[in-house]
């Protein structure tokens, strides 16, 4: 039985101590879109490179344009290249793409399923691959139901004598619009593939710094202790972008920033930063303590949701000295909309180790800088030590967590100024991974594809996570949806949003982070 060229060059490299997957195909829907172009596929690459690929391992791209194997190849190629001639090496690159296959099918016809098959049964045996398959759903969310129905229809869903072994489907976010088309979306699903075969894919969870929570926080006893109302003051997540809609002003207006980033995102980098300690890493335990928190959320009474929330749109502005357009003026979007391109939320969990400590979640586009940050600000030290002391107030401890753009840890903390007085100046203690280990850590997507290949679903959100979010957001969009203009403020762009979601932030000494 022939085996695949990626495993034979991939398998003499596989990392010390990490088992490779089982041999698997991994067909992906809509692979001629940006996202297996720009993403999927050059992640891909990277995980050959670093030999974590299954020793008989194929690709099988599926679209409804018309690509022969050897252009699907060529189309992808300038795309790995892309991330500069030191990461590309040609002749891996040929050993990599004799696995990338394509087959031209219009997903919304069901007669295109047959051929399907019939050329996924071919390569599975061609390849040596015993009928493991991993379905990529990289379509617009509009078409998950017709897709899963379809592969259901076609007895791909399942294991059959042709094609025995495990089914995987990956879904990418976002998941429904509200909580009845996420119910919705999950029954559908879940009518085919039962949910252990299921990945809703978040590429958040998949960076290094996301996943270094767990270690950060249960891993060192000085932090862990610390990690409650005792201590800490507020948490803010923030998630900014200098760009705009980027001529996906299409879907961006039909989903807006609380769809787009919050309900999966924020959500789920406040259950990591909040969560309880799990009994184990295993995936069930660890999804298990990030719902309980996600429970835990306080609802928002609809009436007060103006109170907790401020949502905002951004006007013409400047951003790296460069003019840019308002959103209104974007391509595809219309000149009246009301959809945000701003949302902060202050948001209460209702449990022990946090009540009475509130969190903030902002996200943004056409902010004045990208990054993605979590901040822990600590309650203040007691200042009567230093009340006769040319210090004046003593700025409190803050720890951030830095997921993007680069990955890193700082701590603030005071220190003596030198002099022959005494005061206090706040110093900075950076811990980044590019300095720490050098090499450049794996791509989200190529650290979550493994996951799916392994079977592991611990970065994964389950049914339950997606429909508990949508619960907290509702009263939101019930609001937004019954009167589109209503709370929605403006911020020129290259800031840091309205100055409105400022009366969010309790306690007068507050105050957003401007990174």
């Amino acid at each position: 039985m022939a085996t695949d060229p990626i495993g034979a060059a991939a398998g003499p490299h596989a990392g010390p101590g990490i088992e490779p997957p089982p041999p698997s195909l991994l067909v992906i829907f809509g692979a001629s879109g940006d996202l297996a172009r720009r993403l999927l596929l050059p992640d891909l690459f990277g995980l050959f490179l670093d030999g974590l690929l299954p020793e008989r391992f194929a690709v099988l791209g599926v679209s409804r344009t018309a690509y022969s194997d050897d252009a699907f190849r060529e189309r992808i190629s300038d795309s790995a290249r892309a991330l500069g001639e030191a990461k590309f090496d040609a002749s891996r690159w040929d050993a990599f793409a004799a696995g990338l296959h394509y087959h031209s099918a219009d997903l919304e016809n069901p007669e295109s399923y047959p051929a399907l098959r019939e050329r996924i049964r071919s390569l599975c045996a061609a390849r040596g691959i015993p009928g493991n398959i991993i379905f990529y759903a990289a379509v617009a969310p509009k078409h998950y139901v017709s897709l899963v129905r379809r592969v259901g229809g076609t007895k791909l869903a399942l294991p059959s004598e042709d094609l025995p072994g495990f089914r995987r489907l990956i879904v990418e976010k976002p998941f429904g619009r509200d909580l009845a088309s996420a119910r919705d979306l999950n029954r559908e699903i879940l009518s085919v593939f039962p949910d252990g075969q299921v990945y809703r894919i978040d590429h958040f969870l998949g960076k290094e710094t996301v996943q270094n929570l767990f270690v950060f926080r249960f891993g060192n006893g000085i932090f862990e202790p610390v990690w409650n109302r005792n201590y800490v003051d507020h948490v803010q997540i923030t998630v900014a972008e200098s760009i705009g809609v980027e001529g996906r002003g299409d879907y961006y207006d039909e989903a807006g920033a609380v769809r787009d980033m919050i309900q999966n995102h924020l959500l789920q980098l406040m259950a990591l930063v909040a969560m309880e300690p799990p009994n184990s890493l295993d995936g069930d335990d660890v999804r298990g303590e990030k719902l309980k928190l996600l429970k835990s959320i306080s609802p928002v009474d609809p009436e007060r949701a103006r109170d907790v929330c401020v949502r905002g749109q951004y006007t013409e502005g400047e951003i790296g000295g460069k003019k840019v357009p308002a959103y209104r003026a974007e391509i595809n979007v219309p000149p009246d909309s009301s959809t945000e391109t701003y949302a902060a939320l202050r948001l209460a969990v209702d449990n022990w180790r946090w009540a009475g400590v509130p969190f903030y979640l902002r996200t943004g586009k056409r902010m004045a800088r990208k990054i993605s940050e979590i901040a822990i600000q600590f309650h203040p030290a007691p200042s009567q030590l230093f009340k006769d002391t040319s210090c004046g107030q003593l700025d409190s401890n803050l720890l951030v967590i830095n997921i993007q753009p680069e990955e890193g840890i700082f701590l603030r903390f005071g220190a003596k100024e030198p002099g022959p007085g005494v005061c206090v100046r706040p110093v900075d203690f950076h811990f980044t991974y590019r300095e720490a280990f050098g090499a450049k850590s794996t791509p989200a997507y190529g650290r979550l594809l493994l996951d799916v290949m392994h079977g592991d679903p611990t970065l994964f959100p389950r049914e339950e996570d997606v429909e508990t979010s949508w619960a907290l957001l509702d009263p939101f969009l019930r609001r937004w949806r019954e009167d589109p203009g209503r709370d929605l403020r403006f911020y020129p762009a290259g800031g840091w949003g309205p100055p409105e979601a400022d009366a969010l932030l309790e306690g007068g000494r507050d105050r957003w982070r401007q990174p």
